[in-house]
């Protein structure tokens, strides 16, 4: 398709090739980002012979700007990006071009305060409109801001841009030059997600509630987590790029908006990577608001949508829960990007999560992506104070407010099984764990285990498997209890419990130890209210099980709830039965025993039961009260 010659803006078409040669020594070029990248414009300056010396490219994510030349990047001049892309990787770590580690929401102030000047912005755009508007198309970001103060702007019209709305038009009169370019809008991605994205995937996913808004970062994993939100209802977007992984969920109705705080029923974004099925559903359509990214990625702004959850990937974590998310193993990725100001906006909202994922280990599995110290090479991009969620494929850690230990505990508990004894080991010796500190649980954080459970009283509890960062908790409870209740439970006069009993009822292998704790109020912060726990015989392949509950839970059907899903647990890994030593005048024990299962025997040994609950075994018998 042609441009119409007769348009109000006709003079202002040239070649490629004539724009190049309006470059001048030391002119300071910004260029448009990513899937709108003017790629003719930049070839044709990179073309010039003689190169127009000083030349400065500068942008934030590109793609196909630089040439590959026997699979290296080749430029005749000096490149500053605000995110090092595919494009500029290879240069920047090799010294050829420069990095700039800031919040993009900071980059337009560095042109506002004349930190940074544009010579020139090469863009590209919509064909301009019956008032002779042209649209960023898929790209606001922070080309809206520079064009806006660039010297001259130079813009590729291509009638294959979608026409977005929101803030991303600019009158033709404001671009000098005119580029017309009838070429594919680019495409773009996601590679393929392996089984361990899937897993942390699935965690994330978890925890996000009907009603949420969500801004997905560019990592994998964030956006595989979005495939498994197909049963959630009334969520929105906020973010500062799009993707086509919430393709689905827009068509579903899933993604609709009607519940968010700030623009009730769009999607708010500032650029976008996708495909043309993308590109088709946001043209002309008014569900999708562009904004440049000063607006988008604002902390305040983020923060008034109510239950903002922010998702983004990082590449190493230390157990004090610092995060470098723009280099690894002394080289830069990506970039700072947007990541610390959804971060803060999203702990700032109501109800709002901020979340960190990364896979547990480096792509070979030999090295642990959860380090006691980050190391030589990897600098700080959230600092530990902001941290709230970190998901692996093993589990979640919950860090804000929490001491070093219990970040250091947390971390290593969602660590690959391999590194646990190690990173355990290295917080020993740096002071973060006390040394009769343990972690016997070798596998995944067992979410699938949780259950919610309603009560005779009406009240409800989370019913969930123990951590080893419970211990502490652990040790309040006995302060909970009646000196009764403790005695019934130990068998002795106790004033608390020592650490290292604490963590027998908490840090377990869940083989021949398992342990479950009931808790209510949010996960971040949740309040265990009762225990259970059992400790197999092989021998006989029964376990012995014991129950703790505070005074207010007690009567409750707290404890049959406990009970039944420790029976649970136990049947679905083969064990016989329960068995357990009551004190005679426990009669809320014996009664609780009584409920276990069909076969319920006792001996009495002078002042104590001695029971054994075997399941589904024999005719019904139920235990006789004594004394």
């Amino acid at each position: 398709m042609g441009w119409d010659r007769s348009a109000p803006w006709a003079d202002k078409v040239r070649t490629a090739e004539q724009v190049a040669r309006l470059v001048k020594p030391g002119d300071r070029i910004f260029i448009g980002t990513a899937c709108a990248t003017p790629r003719r414009l930049v070839a044709a300056v990179e073309a010039l012979s003689p190169s127009p010396a000083d030349v400065e490219f500068f942008h934030f994510l590109t793609d196909n700007a630089v040439a590959i030349v026997d699979g290296k990047p080749v430029t005749n001049f000096r490149h500053r990006c605000f995110f090092v892309g595919a494009d500029m990787r290879g240069l920047v770590n090799k010294g050829l071009a420069d990095y700039v580690p800031i919040s993009l929401y900071e980059v337009p102030r560095l042109f506002e305060t004349g930190r940074l000047c544009a010579d020139i912005a090469f863009i590209q755009v919509t064909p301009p409109d019956d008032n002779g508007y042209v649209s960023l198309g898929v790209s606001v970001d922070i080309t809206s801001a520079i064009t806006r103060r660039a010297h001259k702007v130079f813009a590729e019209i291509n009638p294959n841009m979608p026409r977005t709305l929101g803030d991303t038009f600019i009158h033709v009169d404001q671009i000098d030059h005119l580029v017309w370019v009838d070429d594919p809008i680019q495409e773009y991605r996601h590679q393929t997600s392996d089984d361990i994205a899937e897993r942390v995937a699935k965690y994330i996913a978890g925890i996000i509630e009907d009603g949420s808004t969500l801004q997905i970062g560019l990592g994998r994993i964030p956006n595989v987590a979005l495939k498994y939100l197909m049963d959630r209802r009334n969520l929105g977007i906020h973010s500062d790029v799009i993707t086509d992984c919430i393709l689905d969920l827009v068509e579903k109705g899933i993604i609709n908006g009607s519940e968010k705080s700030l623009y009730p029923g769009q999607i708010v974004t500032s650029y976008c990577l996708g495909t043309r099925k993308l590109y088709d559903l946001i043209a002309n359509n008014p569900k999708f608001v562009f904004k440049p990214i000063e607006y988008v990625s604002d902390p305040v702004t983020v923060s008034k949508n109510d239950k903002m959850v922010s998702i983004t990937q990082a590449y190493a974590v230390d157990l004090t829960g610092q995060i470098c998310s723009d280099q690894f193993q002394g080289e830069f990725y990506s970039g700072v990007s947007t990541q610390p100001d959804f971060m803060h906006g999203a702990s700032l909202s109501k109800n709002g999560k901020p979340i960190i994922c990364l896979s547990s280990t480096t792509y070979d599995g030999d090295t642990s992506r959860i380090r006691p110290l980050l190391e030589r090479g990897e600098g700080v991009a959230v600092a530990r104070s902001d941290v709230h969620y970190v998901i692996t494929e093993f589990g979640i850690a919950y860090l804000y407010g929490k001491s070093i230990r219990e970040r250091a505990l947390a971390l290593i508990e969602i660590a690959h099984p391999k590194f646990r004894d190690d990173l355990l080991a290295e917080a020993k010796r740096l002071g973060y764990v006390p040394a009769e500190q343990r972690i016997d649980s070798h596998g995944s954080y067992m979410i699938e285990e949780e259950r919610v459970v309603t009560l005779k009283s009406g009240r409800s509890a989370m019913i969930r498997p123990a951590r080893a960062s419970d211990a502490h908790a652990i040790q309040h409870l006995i302060h909970e209890m009646s000196v009764d209740d403790v005695y019934t439970r130990f068998f002795r006069r106790l004033k608390g419990l020592s650490y290292d009993e604490a963590q027998r009822m908490c840090s377990v292998n869940y083989d021949t130890e398992v342990a479950f704790v009931a808790t209510t109020g949010p996960r971040e912060n949740d309040q265990i209210v009762g225990s259970s726990c059992y400790f197999l015989n092989p021998t006989t392949n029964l376990a012995e099980v014991a129950f703790m509950i505070i005074p207010d839970w007690q009567g409750t059907g707290l404890g049959q709830a406990l009970q039944k899903r420790m029976m649970e647990f136990a049947k679905n890994r083969g064990v016989r039965g329960f068995t357990a030593e009551i004190l005679v005048r426990n009669a809320k024990m014996v009664g609780l025993a009584n409920k276990c299962c069909d076969t319920v025997t006792i001996e009495r040994i002078e002042d104590t039961y001695h029971v054994v609950m075997k399941f589904g075994e024999d005719p019904p018998q139920r235990l006789a009260l004594e004394g």
